[in-house]
């Protein structure tokens, strides 16, 4: 695969890594090889909360083993992808998955349990390095226990990273809610551009990494001629038709209702009516149902399909290219807002966004808001170029109204895959980030510096001022 590639790198990229990791012993005893040297291990600490999280721990893992010139030993809270690299998580990292300022409450017991638990671990664990992925919630108020007790306690306290900026260009105040941020964290690993330079700006180390779902381009187009400017995934359809034997003719719309329980129970609902609806329109619809790997979700969408409005294929999480299949043989999709947005743009698949909360969440959103999208690329370009139909607005009519629409008119489904190109280009890593580590020899090339690697290098190569 081609990621095994990736981090088979050449003898000239291991002495580039050396000098830059030597440059860091001299300079201070901060460094984090410097004390992964002293210790004869890299001790990390890292937590991630939900499915996308234990994605991109798990590529964070994995690059640092690859890259690390001593081993690299974890502790900490996350999922199975995480636990295929060596990790064996305190607790199921479903216990600490949860969206929303209402939805929490229900479980703020369960909550503060979890997080007193998770600060005793790492203490106990002594890292060098303590690094959280996204679920800012549980992630920021574990650092600032963390760094709370290191002064208690008098003892060295590690680097903390958070992997995946706050969204705070989403709400008004966000950007002056990041200085605060700089008392427990010591450097944000951004996937989204722009993110980097308003950190900075507020007084928080940061690096704009590049979006992980780029590494699933690279792993899915392996042996293929991949630029930065060509990242799609076509999928096998064939293949999908073929292996849940798909009749001949069949519509198919792929629903991805999303990756946490709360807002699944809250979403299937509002799809089922939605295909309750199209049915007529297309008598020989089909629905591709995707589950996160979450054996809570799986045991749900199991029993709510069992009374499907129409046939329903149930696509089980963990297998990208079986996912990409399925998007391939869609003709459209329906989705909770989220990471899925960016996979459709990959897959080159039209689709709807709809988004439904806790009416005091709801509230919240509407007050707070400084933006008037909640999909990645109609953030990124500043464009309804995929529809939406958010909170109040988020009705089974509204959304069979807009998939009838993009079903029946291709120019509406053009208008989506045309700008595609262009925002996945926008989450790639920065020519400037780029350029810093060739200045250092590390001299990787496309498509050698993906989104971990550059992570990875930038934990591995930090020295706390």
């Amino acid at each position: 695969m081609l990621l095994n590639k990736v981090w088979s790198m050449s003898s000239r990229t291991h002495m580039g890594l050396s000098r830059l990791w030597r440059r860091c012993l001299s300079v201070s005893s901060r460094s984090v090889m410097d004390m992964a040297t002293k210790a004869g291990e890299l001790k990390v600490f890292v937590v991630a909360g939900e499915v996308s999280g234990d994605s991109l721990g798990s590529r964070l893992m994995l690059a640092l083993k690859k890259m690390s010139p001593v081993p690299v030993r974890f502790s900490g809270v996350g999922g199975c992808m995480m636990s295929k690299q060596g990790l064996k998580s305190l607790f199921p990292m479903e216990d600490i998955a949860v969206m929303g300022i209402w939805e929490l409450l229900p479980h703020i017991y369960k909550f503060r349990v979890k997080l007193k638990e998770t600060v005793e671990a790492a203490l106990l664990f002594q890292p060098h390095v303590v690094v959280t992925v996204d679920s800012k919630g549980f992630s920021f108020r574990l650092l600032k226990h963390l760094r709370a007790r290191y002064g208690q306690h008098q003892l060295n306290d590690p680097l903390h990273f958070h992997y995946v900026a706050p969204s705070f260009w989403a709400w008004k105040g966000g950007e002056a809610r990041l200085r605060n941020l700089a008392a427990f964290v010591d450097h944000v690993l951004c996937i989204l551009p722009n993110e980097e330079v308003v950190c900075r700006l507020n007084g928080l180390a940061a690096t704009f990494v590049g979006h992980p779902i780029l590494e699933d381009c690279l792993e899915l187009n392996s042996g293929k001629e991949v630029t930065p400017c060509g990242l799609k995934i076509e999928g096998n359809s064939e293949d999908f038709k073929n292996k849940y034997a798909v009749p001949s003719g069949a519509t198919i719309i792929t629903l991805l209702p999303g990756s946490r329980l709360q807002e699944v129970t809250r979403m299937l609902p509002i799809f089922a009516k939605t295909i309750e609806r199209l049915k007529d329109s297309f008598p020989k619809l089909l629905t591709v149902i995707h589950v996160a790997p979450n054996q809570h979700l799986e045991n749900y969408i199991t029993r709510v399909t069992d009374k499907w409005p129409v046939p329903a294929i149930v696509v089980p999480g963990g297998s990208t290219r079986l996912k990409y299949d399925a998007f391939s043989a869609s003709t459209v999709a329906l989705c909770t807002s989220g990471t899925v947005a960016v996979e459709l743009q990959l897959a080159r698949l039209p689709c709807v966004v709809a988004y439904r909360a806790h009416f005091l969440t709801e509230w919240f959103i509407r007050y707070k808001a400084k933006i008037p999208y909640i999909s990645l690329p109609n953030i990124l370009l500043d464009s309804p170029i995929i529809p939406e139909a958010l909170l109040q607005a988020c009705t089974p009519d509204k959304l069979a109204s807009l998939l009838r629409e993009l079903m029946h008119n291709e120019s509406f489904r053009e208008e989506q895959i045309l700008p595609a190109e262009k925002v996945i280009r926008l989450l790639y890593p920065s020519e400037i980030i780029i350029n810093d580590l060739e200045q250092q020899d590390v001299r990787w090339k496309f498509p050698e510096y993906t989104p971990s690697m550059m992570a990875a290098s930038t934990i591995l190569g930090y020295v706390k001022p």
